[in-house]
């Protein structure tokens, strides 16, 4: 699984790179599907016991609940995938799919020996026809802190089903990631920061169809996107973050020391949410090794949320035409 020579060029000159079969479909990914599709039925049936919906579909398939969820009861369906949506899903099988083997020996070709789980990962369950579940053309450093933005923070985006134009796969602006952080905008599709039409760096947009077992890696500066899924099942993905340790991290810091008074490049790129050292062979006892201590690193980090002082973008109502 180790990158070749061109694949590396690839990467580095394009701004992502398209690692076909990193993972069985089958059987490595099983795991990680189960437990989101348990987390769902769970949701479902607290809803349905008080009296929120009446119906919880118990055949449904893995890509087909939420998306019947959704159009029995729109009304309900953000908070049946509230603790996935928010990024608080933080199961062992979330853990195991992270530190995979097959996905790390990659990942250390891109940012060395030590790895660094960063903080922001997201379960991404795109339903079909939501507005909400459209990701308007952004880079990842537009969420980050700008002291982080000549570093190489590795998104790892992992279909848990087949991902195509028609469901809604990732677009890419290649060699976007040569042009630095361009303007973002707040408040657009579903909330998420927006570089507004006609600002997209980067040459002609690729659409990315993959496979599920298939992994697409970004730099944290090339521009992305993901549209409207028009089928009638849940497009599922995930987005995994990788650094070396050189890059800012809050491994090891107190929330709490994340205040408006600290000056802000002294601290992690994405304070809110903890990272995690996952590989130090020059340390081996600071490796977070076990589910549960890392559930216990992110949910200390939850309950205290660290202050994040923004980039300061501003709303895309406000953008002259």
């Amino acid at each position: 699984m180790a990158l070749t020579d061109q694949e590396r060029r690839h990467f580095e000159e394009e701004g992502y790179l398209i690692k076909r079969g990193v993972f069985d479909s089958a059987g490595d990914l099983e795991p990680i599907r189960n437990a989101l599709h348990q987390a769902v039925r769970g949701e479902a049936e607290r809803a349905r016991e008080e009296g929120a919906i009446d119906e919880t579909f118990p055949t449904a398939s893995f890509e087909r609940l939420p998306a019947l969820l959704a159009e029995r009861f729109p009304d309900q369906i953000m908070r049946i995938l509230a603790p996935i949506y928010s990024g608080r899903f933080s199961g062992p099988e979330m853990f195991t799919t992270i530190v995979h083997p097959k996905l790390l020996a990659i990942v250390k070709d891109f940012v060395g020996e030590t790895i660094v789980g960063s903080s922001a990962y997201r379960v991404r369950p795109k339903l079909p026809r939501w507005e909400r579940g459209e990701v308007p053309w952004h880079q990842d450093s537009g969420y980050f802190l700008p002291h982080c933005d000549d570093m190489l923070i590795l998104t790892c985006w992992v279909p848990l089903t087949d991902a195509d134009a028609e469901n809604g796969c990732l677009w890419v602006a290649p060699r976007s990631h040569k042009e630095g952080v361009v303007r973002h905008y707040t408040g657009g599709h579903g909330g998420y920061l927006e570089i507004a039409g006609g600002d997209l760096p980067g040459g002609e947009s690729v659409c990315v169809e993959m496979k599920r077992g298939d992994v697409l890696f970004l730099t944290n500066l090339t521009a992305h996107a993901s549209f409207e899924n028009r089928s009638d099942a849940t497009r599922w993905s995930l987005d995994l973050r990788y650094q070396n340790a050189a890059v800012p991290n809050n491994v090891d810091e107190d929330p709490s020391s994340y205040t408006p008074e600290r000056d802000p490049v002294t601290m992690a790129c994405h304070p809110p949410e903890a990272d995690f050292v996952i590989r130090d062979p020059s340390d081996p006892t600071r490796e977070c090794r076990t589910a549960e201590q890392f559930l216990e690193i992110r949910e200390r980090f939850f309950a205290q949320r660290a202050y994040m002082p923004g980039r300061g973008w501003t709303p895309l109502s406000s953008r002259p035409d």
